[in-house]
């Protein structure tokens, strides 16, 4: 199994195109097997909580709740 390691200039390199890319095959959800769709979850979850403002629009994907601890 392959591991996608990335790094915080390779999260920078990401566009707003390079994340509806990314939404896009989330939600058509036509991935060979579920692994693969794993992996675009992640990272798109990895960009969210480093460029929020490309994720915002997607954030209904990751199915982020906010929680009070209060």
């Amino acid at each position: 199994m392959q591991t996608v390691k990335l790094n915080q200039k390779d999260i920078d390199r990401f566009t707003m195109e390079d994340v509806k890319d990314l939404a896009l095959r989330l939600e058509q959800d036509d991935y060979s097997n579920p692994f693969e769709a794993l992996t675009d979850w992640h990272l798109l979850r990895a960009i969210a909580f480093r460029r929020r403002d490309l994720v915002e629009p997607y954030l209904y994907l990751l199915d982020i709740e906010t929680y009070d601890e209060s």
